[in-house]
């Protein structure tokens, strides 16, 4: 089984709090060339949905989303945060303290919505469907738990996300990702709706336009670091040539490839 999909690893040792997490979004913040902002971005796609609403939000994290935008959740919104890892949840209900808005807190797997049919009128899965083991089961779930005329957000990664952050990666260690970088298995932009269409009539997709130009090293390897690829040595290693790099160069240039599918 894939680390990618593999819930155990994925509850216990990846996720099994922030910290991961928090540095892959640093890199993205620190040097991203888009000055709205992912959070921003995402609320934007949401303009269109009703003022009172039932919502529910698979694999929530850290809760990043609506502590960047506090400001724009509907007061007449009822969410349920939801993730495979209580660490997680922990470290959203944490996150939201300030925030001045209710959420409830649950612990579900996407395989298994512990919910009645047609309970939510929004359910969300930002960049998780790729770690669900069956993901048809799961996309049945959300079909199965939205009210008709109900909303399925859903943002993943395309192929040439971060391409050349992974090959710098397999210049260290050839055989680190396996045949394919992350972002291409699972459930990417490239193969995201035909996955969808199988539950939706309706399947639309926007894109996020960004890249990052990294000028620092210790983000980059701290992202690195992250995906538990490496050992220690060859994050030296790698620490050693990207710093090299930014002092010739200046900069590091990184692709990025992100979107949104709306379903309904």
């Amino acid at each position: 089984m894939s680390k990618y999909t593999d819930q155990q690893y994925l509850k216990a040792e990846q996720y099994k709090d922030a910290s991961n997490l928090n540095a892959r979004i640093l890199l993205h913040e620190r040097f991203s060339e888009n000055k709205q902002g992912w959070a921003s971005w995402v609320f934007d796609t949401y303009e269109k949905l009703p003022a009172s609403a039932k919502v529910l939000e698979l694999g929530s994290g850290s809760a990043f989303i609506w502590t960047q935008c506090p400001e724009r959740i509907s007061a007449g919104w009822d969410i349920t945060l939801s993730d495979l890892s209580p660490g997680m949840l922990a470290t959203a209900q944490e996150n939201l303290a300030g925030v001045q808005h209710q959420f409830n807190y649950r612990e579900i797997d996407a395989q298994s919505i512990p919910f009645g049919d047609e309970t939510f009128d929004i359910v969300i899965a930002n960049h998780m469907l790729y770690h669900v083991p069956d993901r048809e089961k799961g996309i049945a779930e959300v079909r199965r738990v939205l009210k008709p005329g109900g909303y399925f957000y859903a943002a993943t990664n395309g192929e040439p996300h971060l391409r050349e952050l992974f090959e710098w990666m397999k210049k260290i260690a050839p055989d680190c990702l396996g045949k394919d970088p992350p972002s291409t298995r699972g459930f990417a932009l490239e193969n995201g709706a035909e996955q969808l269409s199988r539950s939706f009539a309706e399947v639309e997709m926007d894109r996020y336009e960004e890249d990052l130009k990294v000028t620092e090293a210790e983000p980059f390897v701290a992202y690195v670091a992250s995906t538990d690829r490496l050992n220690d040595d060859q994050l030296a290693t790698l620490a050693e040539q990207v710093a090299a790099k930014i002092e010739r160069c200046g900069t590091i240039h990184i692709t990025k490839s992100q979107g949104l599918f709306i379903s309904f």
